[in-house]
């Protein structure tokens, strides 16, 4: 009982469910209905019909629901839920004994729905665990969906090791089956070996496994061997029937051997087997692939000769060869024709014909009105390609309109992935035609599809995005004009034009932060930059007020190998300056000076003369050094003279030392006036040291402030450094000079 119990739990509640109907309780023992629930529909099985209800009866009894085949509820389960102990039992307690036609049905039921895994594994659970003994037909019915399904390993061992362990021959269509499936999964030597095995399994090998064989290994090319084969079904006393022949036909014309073919189709006549319209189709299609139009024409014409009407096929392979041999205006006849006659025009028939319509700038209203044709009688082609090509041919001629028209109509066909190329295609079309908003309207389309983000989708073309990219970083977007270049980007994209079009559209919509990112990623992957990208990422950095990261902006562009302008050192340097951040603009104007840039020297004199009232001595008087080393000399006096007035004493000493030393161009005037302010300061040392320079120099000095610095300097204690000025004023003599220079340098 406990047993008993634990089956009924493992069902959903509502298989357990008695529902009774009819209008009394009593009824409810006349017939019962039985409420199985699978994971997403109800299954009623009913043992009688339910009473209707009384006509005075103001409610309306539902219809009775529609029984469901027991084995698509076993399917139901088993295709909704993991395969369990659980699930096992639940499907026993359906059907305590599975009989052949219940397993062969469910089975049929799941291949059909695409899961020929499900039929193997229900099929493994019914003779293992539920006492289903398999019949020749089981074999017979499995083995060739797994074959047809490429579960070829599966479909083996049934046929050589669950087949014998039931005692069960295999037939021999199961073994052509799995021959045959070998062969298009181009595995051809499995075919052989099948085929070798098959008098070892008891089987006699007939014209049906000859011809499975055959297939296979021409598939692959070996003609060689299917030679052999051929000649070993003759001895063996197999007769050939008509499909051996078309068979080998079809492979010599697929390895363009058409002697062989030639002589296959003699063959027939003296084994008595009449050709049929396949066989001259086949034999069609060899001369095709052979390029050879002309005995393909012959066999055509000979076809109503020998009593066949010509049909689709024929057609369409003659179209196929017209086309590929460039002679569409043939291939259009023939299609033409067919329409006459009233013959199908199937995907092929448009397969064949649309590459000789679409490559021709001449035939694309044709072109247009064949696909119109497929659209309104559902054909997708097989070849998808056809779109891109006929888009192509349209922008080519200028007709924009039509282009995106086919566009648009190639979304509509099933199973068509518009190609990114397609896109591409439009977009540089739309963009040379002056119609760029309706190239943004393509781009919106192909980024809300996500059809670059595919693995398989191809790289696009720099034309084919690079306009469109322009545009739109021109016109407000770059926004949008990054998320398509990232995608670009992660198919290994790294386009000069379009990098540099993001940093000057990120700075001209004043995201210089964008732009520095922008430039960044293209530093890292070692694309050449831009110098009119860099002004502007500069520039942008400046009008909102953040010239610490112009500043940087700038020497990325150096660091670039571009020189910027002296407009543009200017602008960096006086945002610097006005900011307060005069060191930095020191920085910045030293590397101006050093890329040779001469200019802008009055700022370069704000710039020095604010570097010395803030106390940077060395780093101004370098800043000097370097402007004269580079042929800018600063107007020292000018700046000597600012110093005195702003009392910025010892600054100024330090600096007429420093020319005095260097033998710079400064009047005697201004160092008079840097000795005047050492004076007043009663800065006596540093003045006694810069009048000894001055004198040694032959330079001419006032009298009265040479007398009073030599009282200072007695009264100081400097008595000699005294009697040393005193006799370099008094002898002007120029080995005295020379001598006083001596005594001033130890001094």
């Amino acid at each position: 009982m406990s047993r008993r119990r634990n089956h009924l739990l493992s069902l959903p509640l509502r298989l357990l469910s008695l529902k009774p109907h009819g209008p009394t309780p009593l009824a409810c023992h006349a017939f019962t209905t039985t409420t199985v629930e699978s994971p997403d529909s109800t299954v009623e099985t009913t043992g009688a019909e339910p009473q209707p209800e009384p006509e005075e009866t103001a409610v309306t009894p539902n219809p009775p629901r529609r029984e469901e085949p027991l084995h698509e509820t076993i399917l139901h389960m088993i295709h909704r839920r993991q395969w369990t102990t659980r699930l096992e039992n639940s499907i026993r307690l359906l059907s305590p004994t599975l009989a052949a036609p219940l397993v062969h049905d469910v089975i049929s039921a799941a291949a059909a729905a695409g899961r020929a895994d499900l039929s193997l594994q229900f099929f493994r659970f019914a003779y293992r665990r539920a006492g289903f003994s398999p019949e020749p037909s089981t074999f017979t019915l499995l083995i060739p969906i797994l074959a047809s399904r490429r579960m070829l390993n599966h479909a083996r061992c049934l046929l050589l090791e669950t087949m014998p362990s039931f005692s069960i021959a295999p037939e021999e269509a199961t073994v052509a089956a799995l021959i045959a499936a070998y062969g298009k999964a181009n595995i051809p030597q499995e075919s052989v070996k099948l085929f070798r095995l098959m008098p070892e399994l008891g089987i006699t090998r007939t014209a049906l496994s000859y011809n499975a064989v055959l297939k296979a290994i021409l598939c692959r090319g070996r003609e060689a061997m299917a030679r052999r084969i051929y000649n070993a079904m003759i001895a063996d006393g197999v007769t050939p029937d008509l499909s051996t022949y078309n068979t080998l036909i079809w492979g010599f014309g697929l390895c363009e051997k058409m002697e062989a073919a030639l002589r296959v189709f003699g063959d027939m006549k003296g084994h008595g087997v009449t050709p049929d319209v396949t066989t001259y189709n086949t034999l069609l299609d060899a001369w095709v692939r052979a390029g050879n139009l002309e005995s393909a024409r012959k066999v055509f014409d000979e076809m109503p000769e020998a009593g066949f009407v010509h049909n689709s096929v024929s057609y369409n392979v003659m179209i196929k060869g017209y086309v590929e041999a460039g002679k569409v205006d043939e291939a259009v006849r023939l299609f033409s024709e067919m329409g006459e006659k009233g013959l199908r025009l199937s995907e092929k028939t448009f397969a064949a014909l649309m590459p000789g319509l679409c490559d021709d700038e001449g035939r694309v209203v044709e072109a247009r009105k064949a696909m119109n044709d497929m659209a309104e009688r559902r054909l997708t082609p097989k070849d998808k390609s056809v779109f891109l090509r006929l888009v192509t041919t349209l922008c080519r001629a200028g007709d924009l309109d039509g282009a995106l028209e086919v566009h648009r109509k190639s979304g509509q066909f099933k199973h068509v992935l518009v190609d990114p190329r397609q896109y591409g295609v439009l977009m540089e079309g739309l963009c040379a035609g002056g119609k760029c908003d309706g190239a943004v309207q393509v781009l919106d389309e192909l980024l809300e599809k996500g059809t670059l983000l595919s693995p398989k989708s191809p790289v696009l073309e720099s034309p084919a995005y690079s306009p469109v990219i322009e545009y739109l970083c021109s016109n407000g977007s770059t926004n949008k004009a990054e998320t398509f270049f990232r995608q670009l980007m992660k198919k290994g994209v790294d386009d000069k034009a379009a990098f540099n079009s993001l940093i000057r559209g990120h700075a001209k919509e004043g995201v210089p932060e964008a732009a520095q990112e922008i430039l960044t990623i293209m530093t890292r992957r070692g694309v050449p930059t831009d110098p009119e990208s860099h002004a502007l990422l500069v520039d942008s950095f400046l009008k909102k007020s953040d010239p610490a990261d112009a500043k940087t902006a700038l020497e990325s562009m150096m660091e670039q190998g571009h020189v910027p302008s002296p407009a543009l050192f200017k602008s960096v340097m006086v945002a610097l300056f006005n900011d307060g951040r005069v060191q930095t603009a020191s920085r910045v104007m030293k590397s101006m000076i050093e890329k040779g840039v001469t200019e802008n020297m009055d700022l370069a004199h704000k710039i020095l003369e604010a570097l010395f009232m803030r106390g940077h001595v060395e780093e101004a008087i370098g800043r000097v050094n370097l402007m004269v080393e580079n042929g800018c000399l600063p107007d020292l006096d000018k700046l000597l003279v600012a110093l005195c007035e702003k009392d910025k004493v010892m600054e100024a000493h330090k600096l007429a030392d420093f020319a005095l030393d260097r033998d710079f161009d400064v009047s005697f005037s201004t160092y008079d006036r840097v000795l005047e302010a050492l004076y007043t300061e009663e800065k006596t040392l540093p003045a006694y040291s810069m009048l000894c320079k001055i004198k040694n120099k032959g330079g001419v000095v006032d009298q009265k402030g040479c007398d009073a610095l030599m009282e200072s300097l007695k009264a100081g204690g400097y008595s000699k450094q005294a009697d040393i000025l005193s006799r370099i004023l008094t002898d002007n003599s120029s080995s005295t000079s020379k001598r006083g220079k001596r005594v001033a340098m130890g001094a």
